[in-house]
């Protein structure tokens, strides 16, 4: 890895010295079907790169990750590969002032999901390829300025099997002599071009509106066929194009619009005009909530609002990467909200996008929005919680500072300004100074340049009748910002806590009077953040969480309920609440939730608090209440309803006695039954997983769970349960198949990765604790970014939570003070989420 790394300082001189006019790039892709002796799979790539020289230097490079290189021309001169090439790049002397380079290599196909990605799909044989770049990984598949501010026109042509489709960023054919040719793309960036190829099953539709006309496709393998549901991503996609035109004033730019659904992909999904890539987790093969639907739906609208914010205008370089997933974060939920059958999406980005901003920017690797990306290694980290949910939720507070109108007007004067540009942070700045009258750099250095999440926490006297004599707010935090905030008081009445009051203020400063409360009569809660509008930790008063100890479940708003939630789950993360009380709320009132999306997430962090923040004494006991909570709810939920669903793949979660266990049994077997709870492959796979673990499914089980559905997914459930099994000898497999081999797919890796760690398998685990340690480093070096980021994340003992494993962490980091500075905020980060995990454990053993 460290020699494919790219600095920004060398992005920038290369960009002070040439401009690029376009790009032709050839590919054959014969070479992906069929037997192959190579010991690196390769295909052939050609690209010729137009480029002026407008600095005073007459050397540069362009960057190429290749096995090898068959040729360089540079203005018709031929230059030695073995003397110019490097593995990584391609040193260039001698420019003019225009300049033409052939670039001949041959270039492999990817199993990490990285470049040219080759899937063979287990099914039916098939293969399948398309290419991910974020954020410098098109060098994998061809020649280029791998880098986002040199922007240039593409023409792409691909050779590939007769039988196969190809698709590309422009609009593309297969000419008489069987190569694909695409239309060249307006100035774009390299990580967003694409390559789609094989025997995809593709199905079409068109939007129309007024004088604008967009093809739409959409594809997935042959095999999910009958299960891609395309009528309702055509359906999300049209309402998307109809806010986005009806707010942005600026017509979809790209031309076509195909979104492909593809296999073993690392992200969710890529924004690449004219064909965005989406993982194929997102085409569902059984019954799921609504809040799945939403996911999906909030995905295909974020990637869309990238086609403004990030494919037309583009950051400069990676420091502004909040440019571009910031705003489409934002307008993924923006527009769900206003487009979409999704009305309540707030309530989803209150409770589940908002937790991965606050663990990300309470970690030590908490940075600004706009951060200091000094290299790719530091870009690849940088896609984390505070790019996107952090820097989403600084905007939803930002539409309330200067109004929404003042906000959609910068939007579309910043497109009209810099289209097919690169801005930085400035030149936002500028737009959104004039539509809204307002001093952007003091907000900007306050929300943008800072790092932290503020505490917001009510104040509140009483005169002798009980009523409100001031309530003021108390903002703690190393930067204390502006907040544009409501409060709410509620009060119980008819067994409901209903809003009785509300208000608007700005909050500055470590505290603040709220006016127009009071006089109020005594609020049995009161909620600083109501409606959610700013970014912040909420606390409580002593009354409003006693009364949110005893009727969380009767708020009524949802919204509300939701930023409740989320308090309660900070101070358990933050020590402040002992574990077992948090699981005694979601005991009390998960069953009450309405919204699916914050079940779900309340699930998860019910989870989190017995095997990470619960008293070591305590989990066993956790464990159980929950497993008895999940199966209570599990049993009154309405048959067939999206409730029973989400309370079965719980009560599966967290099973482990032996009546749980032989119900799962039953419940595969056909012989238990619950009413309405249909019993499909993904819910099997699920049931199946608490057996693996617990060591009542074997590997001839496991392999009959294969056999009837012998698919990528299957794969993938079978080989994670499989790592999952409660035996010294497999955990000693998985760990040799993901650290001493590189044979696994990305997708297979992560299953061994998720199967090997078990909270009931702390022993069995323990001895890889010093092996993690020992191997980190190698696997940084030798690997890809994405795999070395998954090991390193993925097998760190946090299940070793104890205070040797906290010091084994500090005497590496201690050790290995120069190791690459990604590793080791990966490694801090990782020691951080154990040491909160010791503290909480302390929280709660004092309530024990």
């Amino acid at each position: 890895m460290p020699g494919e790394n790219l600095s920004r300082d060398e992005a920038h001189e290369r960009a002070a010295l040439l401009s690029v006019d376009g790009y032709e790039v050839a590919l054959d892709l014969r070479s992906a079907v069929g037997e192959s002796t190579e010991a690196v799979r390769t295909f052939r790539s050609v690209t010729t790169i137009r480029f002026r020289r407008t600095g005073d230097a007459d050397t540069t490079f362009v960057d190429l990750v290749a096995p090898s290189v068959t040729s360089v021309t540079l203005n018709g001169r031929a230059l030695d590969p073995s003397a110019v090439f490097d593995g990584a790049r391609i040193a260039l002397d001698g420019l003019a002032d225009e300049n033409v380079l052939v670039v001949d290599a041959q270039c492999a196909y990817s199993r990490t999901g990285e470049g040219m990605h080759r899937f063979v799909d287990p099914e039916d044989g098939e293969v399948y390829l398309y290419t991910q770049y974020e954020p410098a990984d098109a060098r994998r598949v061809y020649a280029n300025f791998e880098q986002p501010d040199l922007k240039a026109p593409y023409r792409f042509q691909v050779t590939a099997p007769e039988e196969w489709t190809v698709w590309s960023n422009g609009a593309g054919e297969r000419d008489a002599d069987g190569v694909w040719r695409f239309a060249e793309t307006e100035p774009i960036s390299t990580y967003i071009t694409c390559v789609v190829a094989g025997p995809y099953h593709y199905v079409t539709d068109t939007y129309r509106r007024g004088d604008v006309e967009i093809p739409l496709g959409a594809m997935c393998r042959k095999g999910l066929a009958k299960h891609f549901d395309a009528d309702d991503v055509f359906l999300v996609t049209k309402q998307g194009f109809d806010f986005f035109h009806d707010n942005f004033d600026y017509p979809y730019p790209f031309g076509k619009y195909d979104q492909a659904f593809v296999p073993e992909y690392n992200l969710g999904a890529m924004e690449n005009p004219g064909m965005v890539t989406f993982t194929e987790e997102y085409i569902y093969r059984g019954k799921v909530t609504q809040a799945a639907y939403e996911r999906r739906a909030n995905t295909i609208l974020h990637e869309m609002a990238h086609m403004w914010f990030g494919d037309l205008v583009t950051m400069v370089w990676w420091d502004d990467l909040w440019l571009k997933e910031s705003f489409a974060d934002f307008m993924g939920s923006f527009s769900l909200a206003e487009a979409t059958r999704f009305t309540d999406s707030w309530v989803t980005f209150a409770n589940n996008r908002k937790a991965w901003a606050y663990r990300a920017d309470q970690l030590p690797s908490t940075h600004p929005i706009t951060a200091d990306i000094r290299d790719l290694e530091d870009a690849k980290l940088n896609f984390d919680g505070i790019t996107y949910a952090k820097g989403a939720s600084v905007l939803k507070q930002l539409v309330a500072y200067v109004g929404r109108d003042a906000f959609l007007e910068g939007a579309r004067r910043y497109f009209k300004r810099h289209a097919y540009g690169n801005t930085r942070l400035a030149d936002l700045l500028a737009v959104l100074e004039e539509t809204s009258g307002r001093d952007m750099r003091a907000w900007s250095k306050s929300w943008l340049q800072t790092s932290g999440v503020n505490v917001l926490a009510p104040e509140v006297t009483y005169d002798a009748e009980g009523r409100i004599t001031e309530l003021a707010v108390l903002q703690e935090g190393e930067e204390l910002r502006p907040h544009r905030i409501a409060v709410g008081l509620y009060r119980l009445s008819g067994g409901e806590l209903v809003r009785y009051a509300r208000v608007e203020t700005d909050v500055a400063g470590s505290r603040t009077v709220v006016e127009g409360l009071a006089g109020s009569e005594r609020p049995d809660l009161i909620l600083v953040n109501d409606d959610d509008l700013t970014y912040c930790k909420v606390r409580f008063d002593e009354g409003s969480l006693d009364t949110l100890r005893d009727h969380l479940g009767a708020v009524t708003d949802p919204l509300a309920r939701a930023v409740c939630w989320s308090a309660l789950w900070n101070l358990t993360r933050d020590g402040l609440m002992p574990a077992r009380d948090f699981v005694a709320a979601v005991l009390a009132f998960a069953g009450r939730e309405t919204d699916i999306g914050v079940l779900q997430m309340v699930h998860a962090w019910a989870r989190t608090a017995v095997t990470h923040y619960a008293a070591p004494a305590w989990r066993e006991e956790g464990g159980r209440l929950l497993a008895e909570g999940g199966l209570r709810e599990l049993r009154l939920a309405g048959p067939g309803s999206e409730h029973q669903l989400t309370w079965a793949r719980f009560f599966a979660a967290t099973a482990s006695s032996e009546a749980d266990l032989q119900l799962l049994e039953g419940l595969l077997a056909g012989t238990a039954r619950i009413d309405g709870l249909d019993v499909d492959q993904e819910l099997r796979w699920a049931l199946l997983s608490p057996l693996a673990e617990h060591g009542r499914a074997d590997e001839a089980r496991i392999g009959e769970e294969l056999a009837g559905d012998d698919t990528a997914s299957g794969k993938r459930h079978q080989v994670r349960l499989l790592a999952a099994r409660p035996s010294a000898a497999v955990k000693a497999q998985a760990w040799a198949q993901v650290v001493e081999s590189d044979t696994l797919s990305n997708a297979l890796v992560g299953a061994v990765i998720a199967g090997f760690a078990q909270p009931s398998q702390r022993e069995l685990t323990a001895p890889y604790a010093e092996k993690y340690f020992a191997v980190i480093e190698r696997i940084w070096a030798e690997r890809s970014i994405q795999i070395g980021m998954d090991v390193v994340r993925g097998l760190f003992p946090a299940y070793q939570d104890r205070p040797e494993t906290l010091a084994a962490t500090d005497a590496w980091l201690a050790e290995h003070a120069d190791a690459a500075p990604a590793l080791r905020r990966l490694v801090l980060e990782s020691r951080d989420d154990l040491a909160r995990a010791l503290r909480a454990q302390e929280c709660d053993a004092l309530e024990g």
